[in-house]
C-alpha cells in the first residue's frame, strides 16, 4: 500500500526542492527522485510546521554560535583523525540536532562537490560563518593544514564562547536582583499603599508627613502611569533610532567605555576579542593589514573598529602594528608594549595570544568587581526605599493610636 512522504532535494540548477509524494518506502520515494534528477537531502514524515517551501528558521545569534562551535569541534576531530573532507561534513551533519543548521552544512557540501573550495562553499552562508572563519579556512586550504586549522578555530570558537557565557551569567543575578527590587517597590505603591490609605480617607487628623508623601506619590502612579511608560516608550524609541545612525552609534560605543567600572570591563573584553582573532590569523600567515580588518569587523564596538581602520593604514605604511596601536589609544596601553615585544622577538602570533589571555582574566576581574558592588549598591538602595515606605505607614499606625489615647 502507497505512503504519503515529504522529501527535500537539490535540483540540477542547485536550489533546493520539497514537496510530497507517493510510494512504498523511503528507498523507493529516493531511488524514483534521483531517476527525476534531483538528489535527495531528506525523504519521510513532514516535520511538524513545515510548509513546502523549504525556509530555514532564523533563531538568535547565541543558537548560531552553538551551532557553528559544535561544527567547528567535530570537523575538527574528524579532520585529525585523517577522514576526507566530504565525508566528515556528511557526518557533522548526521550529528547536528538542528534540523535548520543540518540543512546549512549539507548545502556547504553540495556547493563544495560543485568544485567550489571549501572556503567559498562556507562563503555562502555569511550569517553562520564569519569572515575570519573563511579566511582562516582559506589559508588552512592554500598551506594543506587545514586539520589544524580547524583545532585552532575550535579553540578560538570555545574560548569566545567561554568568555561570552561567563559575562552572561555573572550579570544575570545583578539584573535580576534590580528587576525583583523594583518591582516590589511598585507593587507596594499600586497594591500594598492604596489599601493601607483607605485608613485615613475617614479620618480628619493629620498625617505625619512621609506618610502624605508616600500616599501622593502612590496616587501620581497609579493615576498617571500611562505618561510614565509612554515617556519611556518614547524615549526608548528615540534612542534606538539616533543609535541606528553611524554618528549615535559611535556615540554611544564611546559613552558606553566610560561608564564606571562595566566600561572597563567592556573595554577588555573587545581588548581579548581583537587578540584572539589576530592570534588565530596571523599565526595561520594571513597578511597581517587583512587580519587587521577581518579582526575588527568581530568587535561590537564601532569606535574602536573605526579606529583600527587607522591602525592598519599604519601598518601598510611600515610602521609596524605597535606604534600605530599606541597611536589609536582604544586599547588599553599594555596592549602596545606587549606588541612591541612580539615585533622585536618575531613572535608576533604568541604576543597576541598571549594579550587576549591576559585581557580574557582582566575582564573575568572586571566583572567581578563590578558585581562585588554593584550587588550590595541594589541591596542597600531597595532596603532604603522599602525601609522609608514602612517607616511612613509605621508613622502613620503610631499617630492614629495617639489620638485614640
Amino acid at each position: 500500500m502507497a505512503s504519503t512522504f515529504f522529501f527535500r532535494a537539490v535540483a540540477s540548477d542547485g536550489k533546493v526542492r520539497s514537496g510530497s509524494v507517493s510510494g512504498q518506502d523511503e528507498k523507493i520515494v529516493a531511488r524514483e527522485l534521483r531517476r527525476q534528477g534531483l538528489t535527495p537531502i531528506y525523504v519521510g514524515v513532514a516535520p511538524k510546521g513545515t510548509s513546502f517551501e523549504i525556509k530555514l528558521p532564523s533563531f538568535g545569534k547565541s543558537g548560531k554560535r552553538r551551532d557553528v562551535l559544535f561544527f567547528t569541534q567535530e570537523l575538527s576531530t574528524l579532520l585529525t583523525s585523517s577522514v576526507p573532507l566530504d565525508r566528515a561534513l556528511t557526518i557533522t551533519a548526521e550529528l547536528t540536532e538542528r534540523s535548520s543548521f543540518r540543512f546549512i552544512v549539507l548545502d556547504v557540501l553540495r556547493v563544495l562537490k560543485s568544485g567550489k573550495s571549501f572556503a567559498d562553499s562556507l562563503g555562502t552562508h555569511p550569517d553562520y560563518f564569519s569572515d575570519l572563519y573563511v579566511n582562516m579556512v582559506r589559508a588552512g586550504e592554500a598551506s594543506g593544514s587545514l586539520a589544524s586549522i580547524f583545532e585552532r578555530l575550535s579553540e578560538f570558537e570555545r574560548t569566545r564562547d567561554d568568555l561570552r557565557s561567563y559575562i552572561i551569567g555573572a550579570m544575570i543575578y545583578p539584573a535580576l536582583l534590580a528587576s525583583v527590587g523594583f518591582a516590589s517597590i511598585i507593587l507596594l505603591l499600586t497594591f500594598v499603599v492604596p489599601k493601607f490609605a483607605s485608613i485615613f480617607t475617614e479620618s480628619t487628623m493629620k498625617m505625619p508627613t512621609p506618610t502624605r508623601l508616600m500616599l501622593d506619590a502612590s496616587e501620581i502612579l497609579r493615576g498617571y502611569w500611562w505618561i510614565g511608560a509612554g515617556a519611556i516608550v518614547l524615549a526608548f524609541s528615540a534612542w534606538r533610532g539616533y543609535t541606528s545612525t553611524v554618528k549615535g552609534r559611535m556615540w554611544w560605543d564611546r559613552f558606553r567605555l566610560r561608564i564606571p567600572l562595566i566600561g572597563d570591563a567592556m573595554l577588555k573584553a573587545e581588548t581579548s576579542r581583537f587578540a584572539r582573532a589576530m592570534a588565530t590569523l596571523v599565526a595561520n600567515t594571513v597578511p597581517l593589514v587583512q587580519s587587521i580588518h577581518i579582526a575588527a569587523a568581530t568587535l561590537s564596538n564601532r569606535m574602536i573598529s573605526s579606529a583600527l581602520a587607522g591602525v592598519a593604514q599604519g601598518v601598510k605604511r611600515g610602521e609596524g602594528i605597535a606604534n600605530p596601536i599606541r597611536k589609536a589609544a582604544v586599547f588599553p596601553p599594555l596592549a602596545a608594549h606587549l606588541l612591541a615585544v612580539g615585533e622585536e622577538t618575531g613572535r608576533l602570533d604568541h604576543m597576541f595570544a598571549r594579550m587576549a589571555d591576559i585581557y580574557e582574566n582582566d575582564t573575568r576581574s572586571s566583572i567581578k568587581r563590578f558585581t562585588s558592588i554593584f550587588e550590595p549598591l541594589v541591596i542597600l538602595l531597595m532596603g532604603v526605599v522599602v525601609g522609608s515606605l514602612i517607616l511612613s505607614m509605621l508613622l502613620a499606625i503610631t499617630s492614629i493610636n495617639d489620638v485614640s489615647i
